[in-house]
Protein backbone atom coordinates (compact mmCIF):
# COMPACT_ATOMS: atom_id res chain seq x y z
CA UNK A 1 0.00 0.00 0.00
CA UNK A 2 1.70 3.33 -0.65
CA UNK A 3 2.44 5.85 1.88
CA UNK A 4 -0.74 7.74 3.47
CA UNK A 5 0.22 10.75 5.69
CA UNK A 6 -1.51 11.99 8.26
CA UNK A 7 -1.24 12.89 12.21
CA UNK A 8 0.83 10.76 14.42
CA UNK A 9 0.30 12.87 17.34
CA UNK A 10 -1.03 16.79 18.04
CA UNK A 11 1.73 18.72 17.16
CA UNK A 12 1.52 22.17 18.24
CA UNK A 13 1.92 25.62 16.25
CA UNK A 14 5.58 24.90 17.73
CA UNK A 15 5.93 21.59 16.51
CA UNK A 16 5.15 20.13 13.81
CA UNK A 17 5.24 16.41 13.14
CA UNK A 18 5.21 13.93 9.85
CA UNK A 19 1.73 13.83 9.05
CA UNK A 20 0.81 9.54 9.40
CA UNK A 21 -2.76 8.23 9.25
CA UNK A 22 -3.64 6.22 12.89
CA UNK A 23 -3.53 2.34 12.73
CA UNK A 24 -6.60 2.15 13.36
CA UNK A 25 -7.17 3.47 9.59
CA UNK A 26 -4.47 1.40 8.09
CA UNK A 27 -5.75 -1.51 9.47
CA UNK A 28 -9.21 -0.79 7.94
CA UNK A 29 -7.71 0.34 4.20
CA UNK A 30 -5.72 -3.27 4.60
CA UNK A 31 -8.56 -5.18 5.61
CA UNK A 32 -11.05 -3.68 2.56
CA UNK A 33 -7.77 -4.47 0.12
CA UNK A 34 -8.39 -7.70 1.42
CA UNK A 35 -11.06 -8.02 0.67
CA UNK A 36 -11.34 -6.67 -2.60
CA UNK A 37 -8.28 -8.73 -4.10
CA UNK A 38 -11.13 -11.26 -3.32
CA UNK A 39 -14.44 -9.51 -4.44
CA UNK A 40 -16.41 -13.06 -4.95
CA UNK A 41 -15.19 -15.08 -1.30
CA UNK A 42 -15.78 -14.61 2.06
CA UNK A 43 -12.77 -13.95 4.50
CA UNK A 44 -12.37 -14.50 8.21
CA UNK A 45 -10.90 -12.05 10.52
CA UNK A 46 -8.71 -15.16 11.48
CA UNK A 47 -7.21 -15.19 7.63
CA UNK A 48 -6.64 -11.52 7.23
CA UNK A 49 -4.93 -11.47 10.53
CA UNK A 50 -2.20 -14.12 9.46
CA UNK A 51 -2.36 -12.50 5.91
CA UNK A 52 -1.02 -9.02 7.57
CA UNK A 53 0.54 -10.63 10.77
CA UNK A 54 -1.83 -8.20 12.83
CA UNK A 55 -3.15 -8.26 15.96
CA UNK A 56 -6.47 -10.20 16.17
CA UNK A 57 -8.20 -8.08 18.93
CA UNK A 58 -7.42 -4.92 17.08
CA UNK A 59 -8.91 -6.08 14.20
CA UNK A 60 -12.08 -6.85 15.09
CA UNK A 61 -12.88 -3.52 16.19
CA UNK A 62 -11.56 -2.40 13.24
CA UNK A 63 -13.94 -5.27 11.33
CA UNK A 64 -16.77 -4.07 13.59
CA UNK A 65 -16.13 -0.14 12.79
CA UNK A 66 -16.33 -1.03 9.28
CA UNK A 67 -19.38 -2.85 9.54
CA UNK A 68 -21.48 -0.28 11.37
CA UNK A 69 -20.43 2.65 8.13
CA UNK A 70 -22.22 -0.47 6.12
CA UNK A 71 -18.07 -0.77 4.38
CA UNK A 72 -18.19 -4.84 4.45
CA UNK A 73 -21.12 -7.28 5.51
CA UNK A 74 -20.47 -9.67 8.10
CA UNK A 75 -22.20 -13.22 9.01
CA UNK A 76 -21.30 -14.95 12.06
CA UNK A 77 -21.37 -19.03 12.30
CA UNK A 78 -20.02 -21.77 10.70
CA UNK A 79 -19.66 -20.66 7.41
CA UNK A 80 -19.83 -16.92 8.72
CA UNK A 81 -17.07 -14.09 7.43
CA UNK A 82 -16.78 -10.67 5.81
CA UNK A 83 -17.01 -9.45 2.36
CA UNK A 84 -17.12 -5.82 0.69
CA UNK A 85 -20.96 -4.56 0.86
CA UNK A 86 -20.45 -2.87 -2.51
CA UNK A 87 -17.90 -2.49 -5.23
CA UNK A 88 -14.68 -1.59 -4.63
CA UNK A 89 -15.41 1.38 -7.42
CA UNK A 90 -17.67 2.23 -5.16
CA UNK A 91 -16.00 2.45 -1.75
CA UNK A 92 -14.11 5.93 -2.19
CA UNK A 93 -10.74 6.08 0.07
CA UNK A 94 -11.85 9.65 1.65
CA UNK A 95 -14.79 8.22 2.76
CA UNK A 96 -12.93 5.44 4.90
CA UNK A 97 -10.40 7.52 5.94
CA UNK A 98 -12.92 10.29 7.30
CA UNK A 99 -14.96 6.90 9.09
CA UNK A 100 -11.88 5.47 10.76
CA UNK A 101 -9.62 8.25 11.39
CA UNK A 102 -10.97 10.16 15.38
CA UNK A 103 -10.38 13.84 13.82
CA UNK A 104 -8.74 15.53 10.70
CA UNK A 105 -6.76 18.20 12.68
CA UNK A 106 -3.27 18.92 12.03
CA UNK A 107 -2.15 21.62 14.55
CA UNK A 108 -4.59 22.24 17.90
CA UNK A 109 -5.40 25.54 16.46
CA UNK A 110 -7.58 23.49 13.71
CA UNK A 111 -10.25 22.89 16.79
CA UNK A 112 -11.62 26.01 18.25
CA UNK A 113 -12.17 23.86 21.21
CA UNK A 114 -8.72 22.90 21.35
CA UNK A 115 -6.84 26.17 20.47
CA UNK A 116 -4.59 27.38 22.57
CA UNK A 117 -2.24 28.94 20.69
CA UNK A 118 -1.33 32.81 20.80
CA UNK A 119 -0.38 33.18 17.95
CA UNK A 120 -3.50 31.32 16.24
CA UNK A 121 -4.86 35.17 15.24
CA UNK A 122 -2.12 36.01 12.85
CA UNK A 123 -0.62 32.97 11.88
CA UNK A 124 -0.35 32.20 8.03
CA UNK A 125 0.86 28.12 8.80
CA UNK A 126 -2.75 27.01 9.96
CA UNK A 127 -4.28 28.31 5.94
CA UNK A 128 -0.74 26.26 4.39
CA UNK A 129 -1.27 23.40 6.43
CA UNK A 130 -5.51 23.32 5.98
CA UNK A 131 -4.13 23.91 1.94
CA UNK A 132 -2.50 20.58 2.54
CA UNK A 133 -5.07 18.49 3.81
CA UNK A 134 -7.63 19.84 1.41
CA UNK A 135 -5.47 18.54 -1.39
CA UNK A 136 -4.45 15.49 0.44
CA UNK A 137 -8.72 14.67 0.51
CA UNK A 138 -8.52 15.78 -2.61
CA UNK A 139 -6.98 12.77 -3.59
CA UNK A 140 -8.55 10.14 -2.03
CA UNK A 141 -12.05 11.53 -3.26
CA UNK A 142 -11.05 11.20 -6.65
CA UNK A 143 -9.41 7.40 -5.78
CA UNK A 144 -11.28 4.41 -5.01
CA UNK A 145 -10.59 0.68 -3.56
CA UNK A 146 -10.56 -0.62 -6.74
CA UNK A 147 -7.72 1.94 -7.61
CA UNK A 148 -5.67 1.22 -4.54
CA UNK A 149 -6.05 -2.64 -5.21
CA UNK A 150 -4.45 -2.54 -7.96
CA UNK A 151 -4.85 -3.54 -11.59
CA UNK A 152 -7.45 -5.98 -13.38
CA UNK A 153 -6.01 -7.97 -16.15
CA UNK A 154 -7.20 -10.59 -18.33
CA UNK A 155 -6.30 -14.43 -17.86
CA UNK A 156 -6.45 -16.03 -21.22
CA UNK A 157 -9.83 -17.88 -20.17
CA UNK A 158 -10.97 -14.46 -20.57
CA UNK A 159 -12.18 -14.06 -16.84
CA UNK A 160 -10.89 -11.36 -15.08
CA UNK A 161 -7.80 -11.80 -12.43
CA UNK A 162 -7.25 -9.66 -9.33
CA UNK A 163 -3.81 -8.52 -8.88
CA UNK A 164 -2.55 -8.66 -5.03
CA UNK A 165 0.04 -5.54 -4.84
CA UNK A 166 -0.67 -5.66 -0.99
CA UNK A 167 2.43 -8.40 -0.42
CA UNK A 168 5.21 -6.36 -3.17
CA UNK A 169 8.23 -5.10 -1.75
CA UNK A 170 8.71 -1.47 -1.09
Amino acid sequence: MGALFFVKHKPTCREIDIVKLTIYTDYSLRVLLYLASKPDATATITEITEYYNISRNHLVKVVHNLGIHEFIITSRGKNGGIRLARPAEDILLSDVVRKTEPDMDLLECFNPKTDNCVISPTCRLKSMLYEGRSAFMAVLEKNTLADAAGPITQAKSGEAVYVNISRLKR
